[in-house]
Parts: structure tokens; sequence; C-alpha cells
């Protein structure tokens, strides 16, 4: 089971992951590697994010001005 890492340890990652690179210290290989990983992190930061974007519209989106927390699934207003 693989566990998604916090946002903060993903952002101090993708930091050391740039500094690697622009050391200019790694092989071609190496810099490749640690790239291609920088890309997929940036992606993974991104998504999450979203989806904290998302449920922050869910909460202001309560009726009457009232803030509540509903599933994401269920984004739709109900009544």
């Amino acid at each position: 089971m693989s566990t998604q890492p916090s946002f903060d340890d993903g952002l101090d990652r993708l930091e050391a992951l740039v500094q690697q690179l622009e050391s200019g210290n790694l092989s071609l290989e190496d810099a490749l590697t640690r790239f291609e990983e920088g890309v997929q992190l940036s992606q993974a930061l991104q998504k999450q994010l979203s989806e904290a974007q998302r449920r922050v519209e869910v909460l202001k989106a309560g009726l009457g001005g009232e803030y509540r927390a509903d599933p994401l699934d269920d984004a739709k207003e109900s009544r």
C-alpha cells in the first residue's frame, strides 16, 4: 500500500531535487532520473492543491452563507 507524502514533505523533496539538478554534479542518467521524479512530484503536488481548492469551494458554497463541509463526491447542492 502506497501512501502519498504530505504536501510539505513533497515540496521539500522537490526543492532538494532542483538543488541536485542545479549543482551540475550528476551524470546524465542520474539527472534524467531526478528530473522525471521531479515532474511526477510536481504533478502530484498540483493535484493536492487542486483538491484543496475544491474543498474550499465546497465549504464556501454552504447555504445561507454558512460554512459547512460536504464530501467532495457530493459537491452538488442538495436540499
